[in-house]
């Protein structure tokens, strides 16, 4: 976990030295194409899949897609390309 030292200076460079937030900070990158793709980068790994919910580990927290006829489309060890109906898309936190 990154504490708040990390953080600042993380975003500090990404600032100062032109570089992506998402690559310094280790994010996740999310593309959505209106509701019925999601193209998500940065994630940590597949905890939970199913036609209705994708869940994603992420370096701070998971990522929750949920919906209707998900199916994935392409799976990387970093990247997933999801497909079906998107209604809503949250972070939990791991606190």
């Amino acid at each position: 976990m990154m504490n708040k030292w990390q953080q600042r200076i993380g975003s500090w460079i990404a600032q100062h030295l032109d570089l992506p937030s998402d690559v310094i900070l280790e994010l996740p990158r999310i593309t959505t194409i209106g509701q019925i793709h999601a193209y998500i980068e940065n994630h940590k790994g597949l905890l939970i899949f199913s036609e209705q919910e994708l869940r994603l580990k992420l370096k701070q927290g998971q990522l929750k897609i949920t919906g209707k006829n998900f199916v994935l489309r392409m799976m990387l060890p970093e990247e997933i390309l999801l497909e079906g109906t998107i209604e809503n898309i949250s972070f939990i936190d791991q606190n």
